[in-house]
């Protein structure tokens, strides 16, 4: 006993200390203080800026999971994300606006990933065009708001910049129609076969948009559509800005430019809100448990009273309306529009983030589309640019004595986002098959089928059996009886 208590006396007593709501509480104060502040400190001309900006910056982001996780209560996990969203990172992206759009790209792809978790993580739906309601949601902001000589342009058709928020609805109800009008066709597939017909969709859209300039311009072609509209920006907006310059001692020399990226920003982070909010909704309701019920067993739910045709027509509508309402604030923000944005690597991305974070939980679809945005946008490219930052001055590595200057173009990182990729989703399915936050019922599943394996491993084969001409034959206790 006193040999098992020296043991494990320093280990329990960490993680003892740890739990305690206070000392928990002031971890996470310290550990968002301390990444806000290094990270505000970094000066872009130093050497080594892509490289601790690649350390620092991801470790904020991820915070709000640590603070989710900390063994404190709601309300203070609550103000530290609120005051970590809505007060940190916009004082970052003040200091350095390519942290805020990062941000923003992140929120991009989480509001995607979510609404792909519907369709494949909640009713098991396999969908590899989901793209295709992204690009519905951009296409229809774009062709009312864009200066390209399309047929709205022409006779115009152009609406206010104005309404951009009326288009967020419109955004929904017309990607919601669209998933509505792939469903139907489908409704009979399964498994792979609704990954192809899926995947053709996908393409189908994209090839529209490419080729709808003939005979009637439409989308402009693979020209794209330029000068998309973009939301004006609210007086408050501009004043805040002003306001944060003189109380905090930055110089602001774009203040335009950082007024609208911010209140992209607050857009977004609000959109997603919402989308985690009627998800939560959703998976906690007889629709959500229906769509449960349809991915574990088609026949079991209709067996007892499933209305299949109608429960996936609605999951399909339901991802399809978030992608939607993300498109319309991707092309305003992008201020362009081509269908090269919208290729059949972009679904497979997203998939990535949903099979990453975990299908079926929510917070397992946030966290992979915070983690692949990040490797695919921040830590590839930075590793890029921190190799050329070296190659300029000719470093050498001291104790392998390697100039770096010698490093191949072939093997930087940017150009292995792909591989980096299909190696990430190799190694989930091998030591994390449910994701890095998996939902509890999946874990269950995995953990039951874990122990038929093993069961099956340790007694006979089945198919010894049948070699042998040894059929198995389980008997009841009451037939023994009889």
């Amino acid at each position: 006993m006193a040999a098992n208590s020296v043991r494990q006396t320093p280990w329990t007593t960490v993680r003892a200390t740890l739990k305690r709501p206070v000392v928990a509480g002031a971890m996470l104060i310290f550990y968002i203080v301390a990444a806000v502040v290094i990270l505000s400190s970094l000066d872009r001309g130093n050497l080594w800026f892509p490289f601790y900006s690649t350390l620092l910056f991801p470790t904020l982001i991820l915070s709000p999971f640590f603070v989710l996780a900390a063994p404190v209560q709601g309300w203070f996990k609550g103000v530290l994300v609120v005051v970590l969203l809505f007060v940190a990172i916009p004082y970052l992206g003040m200091r350095d606006t390519s942290y805020l759009e990062l941000v923003i790209q992140i929120c991009i792809f989480a509001g995607l990933a979510l609404g792909l978790n519907i369709v494949v993580g909640f009713a098991g739906l396999l969908d590899l065009g989901y793209i295709a309601f992204f690009a519905v949601g951009a296409y229809m902001w774009a062709m009312f708001t864009s200066g390209a000589p399309t047929v709205f342009n022409i006779n115009g058709w152009l609406v206010p910049e104005t309404a951009f928020y009326i288009f967020i609805i419109f955004g929904i109800i017309v990607a919601a129609i669209v998933g509505i009008l792939l469903g139907l066709p489908v409704l009979r597939l399964r498994g792979d076969y609704l990954a192809i017909v899926t995947l053709g969709f996908g393409e189908m859209i994209r090839v529209i948009a490419n080729n709808l300039d003939q005979p009637i311009n439409f989308t402009n072609g693979s020209q794209g559509l330029f000068d998309v509209g973009r939301p004006p920006i609210p007086f408050f907006m501009r004043d805040g800005v002003l306001t944060a310059e003189r109380m905090l001692g930055l110089s602001i020399t774009n203040v335009e430019p950082l007024s609208q990226q911010l209140l992209f920003y607050f857009i977004a982070i609000g959109i997603v809100a919402i989308i985690i909010m009627v998800a939560r909704r959703l998976d906690n309701s007889p629709i959500g448990r229906a769509w449960t019920a349809i991915r574990e067993d088609e026949v079991a739910a209709i067996a007892m009273g499933v209305p299949l045709v109608r429960m996936k027509l609605m999951a399909f509508a339901m991802g399809a309306s978030f992608a939607g309402a993300i498109g319309v604030i991707y092309g305003a923000k992008q201020t362009f529009v081509s269908p090269e944005s919208f290729s059949l690597i972009q679904s497979i991305s997203i998939l990535a983030m949903v099979i990453v974070g975990g299908m079926g939980g929510i917070r397992g679809a946030l966290l992979g589309a915070v983690i692949v945005t990040l490797l695919n946008l921040l830590v590839l490219k930075n590793l890029s640019l921190q190799i050329n930052a070296l190659r300029n001055v000719d470093f050498i590595v001291p104790i392998i004595n390697f100039r770096i200057q010698n490093w191949p173009s072939q093997l930087e990182p940017a150009k292995y986002e792909r591989l980096i990729f299909g190696l990430l989703l190799i190694l989930m399915m091998i030591f994390r098959p449910a994701g890095l936050l998996p939902e509890p019922r999946r874990r269950m599943e995995l953990a039951q089928k874990k122990e038929e394996e093993a069961i099956l491993g340790e007694g006979a084969s089945p198919a010894a059996d049948v070699l042998n001409d040894q059929p198995t034959v389980t008997a009841r206790p009451d037939a023994e009886q009889a």
